[in-house]
């Protein structure tokens, strides 16, 4: 069962880097180039160069090349203990045993989709849709979407506490846009999608008439789902996503649905309230459950099921789903190894397990006390950011102060772990039983820790192993792990040019989420609360409107502009980040400057270093699936687009109004 997330990471996907010494590389600048007409490919045009993108990614840069790295240590771990005898029901054994059936291609070919039959063969059979259905919310325990997802967070307008919640969901494509666009590129993958579907269906067992004619009704179930689903910039508002009421209410306003099967057979303890994101969605599945005949269900059902078990079934299931969601949609030409896939496999269901031995190993306490020094600075130049602002009244600067003094910070790994004793990995049964019992369990595991009770703030979103951090609203809650504090984001013998670069303006970014169009509606104890004054509220919305006006004029290739809404909270992020970052810098160095390396004054080595973390090579399909889903602006525009609005970029490398990126002083974004 899944719930919509509220974390605000910096990145666009968890990753990890090699030892490199610096933020960033002389020899990977492309010194032809301007800094003033295109810091992106001066930073890192070379290096760019050298990197084209191979047969395994869509994406490949800095963060993708640094990973490389990353994925072999995790396999050193995870390979070390899978060649050892292990106690039976230990964390060692259940690390290794999981690996080695995620390997084991030869079981699984020779199994094909007999694993998911007897599952098939009961929805084959249903002679009604209330059958259906409580087959459905048991196969939602497993992890198996249907409808709209269901789970349990925080109640954002009483966030120490945690409330059951349900979300829109049913998008097999994961965005309605695929469904309701008709522009070129969009029809294609739509077309693909169709045949996707039948060909997956054959393998279990369909004729060629049966796959077409379920294929039409799974199209028409998630057209008629996306037609009244969010858009993603609609996602973005948590007020318009907020609607609380009593579950009596629940089943007396949405009648078209068995609310008490879903909640029994997905094994919810008893609960009063509950959260409905959005409506509309919601009750569009109670027509669809009144309207389409039973055999429409059931092939949705069944798609369904497939569609989600195909990654841990034999080849042919896998090339399938490879081809469609990888290579179709984002543009990759060549699939993962397997063992890089074993090993994200293990470290989706045993992460803090995996963590655990990874920092033990790769991540050494003094580290944890720089990073602490470092939040600390961070904090400081953001409360001095805040002070600066004139536009902003005492009033709110009072409240903003509040918040950022009771951020949470969370640095490296969890002070209490995870604990997985109840979970059971049996190699005498198949990797996708396995997967099974893995889905059941942490669905249980969230549902029996967190209905009903208080939220704990000790838990962590993300695992010690992952290149990436976040800030939660709903805890105000900065997390570091300990996967990114490593070179080049973080180097404990570099200067202060450089980790305030790197890491400095990660740590700025998690903090100024917390103060971004969507954080700045919480308030310091985590409620969806407004604590603005109604005129400096106005002002606020001018500054981050015409960021987002910014964004939507940049053309990410040829007539498909930016989306400026949908990435506003990151590019805010980015901007106070920046700002934020080199105010602590300044700081930093204010009594001992820092001298001229490599040609390069500290200031120009500290936008360097935040420019070349985002170097690397997209795909045309990899840009265009992104600019429809990503929070984050693509990583070109996250240099080019943000430092022209920096006043000290400017400073740092003489630009001027003869340069393609300078943006006159009055038009510059200023917010924290």
């Amino acid at each position: 069962m899944k719930l919509k997330a509220f974390i605000l990471a910096f990145a666009l996907a968890p990753t990890a880097f090699a030892q490199l010494n610096t933020p960033y590389d002389k020899s990977a600048m492309d010194l032809t180039k301007k800094p003033g007409n295109d810091f992106y490919e001066y930073a890192g045009g070379t290096w760019m160069k050298e990197h084209p993108l191979d047969a395994e990614h869509s994406r490949y840069g800095t963060f993708d090349r640094i990973s490389e790295d990353n994925e072999k240590n995790l396999r050193d771990i995870i390979t070390g203990l899978a060649a050892q005898q292990n106690i039976e029901g230990s964390l060692e054994q259940k690390i290794a045993s999981l690996y080695r059936l995620a390997m084991d291609s030869t079981r699984r070919n020779s199994d094909g989709a007999d694993p998911i039959m007897p599952t098939l063969r009961k929805i084959r059979a249903l002679q009604s849709k209330s059958a259906l259905w409580v087959l459905t919310s048991q196969l939602g325990r497993e992890g198996v979407p249907t409808f709209f997802e269901v789970g349990v967070g925080a109640d954002e307008m009483n966030a120490c506490n945690n409330i059951v919640q349900v979300q829109q969901g049913g998008l097999s494509m994961g965005n309605r846009d695929y469904y309701l666009n008709d522009d070129e590129p969009t029809a294609k993958i739509r077309e693909a999608y169709k045949d996707y579907i039948i060909q997956l269906l054959l393998l279990v067992d369909n004729t060629e008439k049966e796959a077409v004619e379920k294929m039409h009704y799974v199209m028409q179930i998630e057209t008629q789902l996306a037609k009244p689903s969010f858009s993603r910039v609609q996602l973005r508002d948590p007020v318009a996503n907020y609607h609380k009421l009593p579950y009596t209410e629940l089943l007396a306003e949405y009648p078209g649905i068995d609310w008490s099967t879903l909640f029994l057979q997905g094994n919810f303890p008893a609960f009063s309230e509950i959260v409905i994101g959005q409506p509309a969605p919601i009750h569009e599945v109670e027509k669809i459950l009144s309207e389409y005949p039973l055999e429409a269900l059931k092939a949705y059902a069944e798609f369904k099921l497939v569609n989600d078990a195909a990654n841990a079934l034999s080849d042919d299931f896998r090339a399938l789903s490879f081809d469609f969601y990888s290579h179709v949609m984002s543009g990759v030409q060549q699939d993962r190894p397997r063992w890089k896939r074993a090993v994200r496999t293990v470290n989706n269901v045993l992460g803090e397990a995996v963590g655990k031995i990874y920092v033990e190993r790769y991540f050494p306490e003094s580290s944890k006390q720089r990073m602490t020094t470092l939040v600390r600075n961070l904090q400081t130049a953001l409360g001095e950011r805040i002070d600066a602002q004139t536009w902003m009244s005492p009033e709110t600067k009072k409240k903003a102060h509040e918040k950022l003094n009771t951020f949470y910070v969370k640095i490296g790994y969890p002070d209490k772990w995870k604990d997985y004793s109840d979970l059971t990995i049996d190699e005498s049964i198949t990797f996708y039983e396995n997967m099974r019992r893995a889905a059941i369990w942490n669905s249980d595991f969230e549902l029996q820790t967190k209905v009903g009770k208080p939220v704990d703030k000790d838990e962590w979103f993300m695992t010690p192993q992952t290149v990436n951090a976040y800030y939660n609203p709903t805890t105000n809650e900065i997390c570091f792990p300990a996967g990114i504090l490593q070179p080049p984001f973080f180097n404990a013998q570099a200067d202060d040019a450089a980790n305030y670069g790197a890491i400095g303006v990660v740590i700025g970014h998690e903090m100024t989420h917390g103060f971004d169009d969507q954080g700045s509606q919480y308030d310091k104890d985590g409620n969806l609360n407004n604590w603005w004054t109604d005129q400096d509220l106005r002002k606020f919305h001018q500054r981050t409107e015409q960021l987002a006006a910014h964004f939507d004029k940049i053309e990410v290739l040829p007539g498909l502009h930016a989306n400026g809404h949908l990435t506003l909270g990151e590019n805010m992020a980015d901007h106070g980040g920046i700002m934020v970052a080199y105010q602590a810098f300044k700081n930093a160095t204010a009594d001992k400057p820092l001298k001229v390396v490599d040609g390069f004054t500290p200031e120009q080595r500290f936008f360097l270093s935040y420019a070349f973390v985002w170097a690397g090579n997209s795909s045309e399909e990899s840009i265009r699936q992104l600019n429809t889903m990503d929070p984050h602006s693509n990583g070109r525009w996250r240099v080019n687009g943000t430092l022209p609005h920096i006043d000290a970029w400017y400073d740092a490398f003489n630009v001027t109004k003869k340069n393609k990126l300078y943006i006159a002083p009055k038009n510059r974004v200023v917010c924290w």
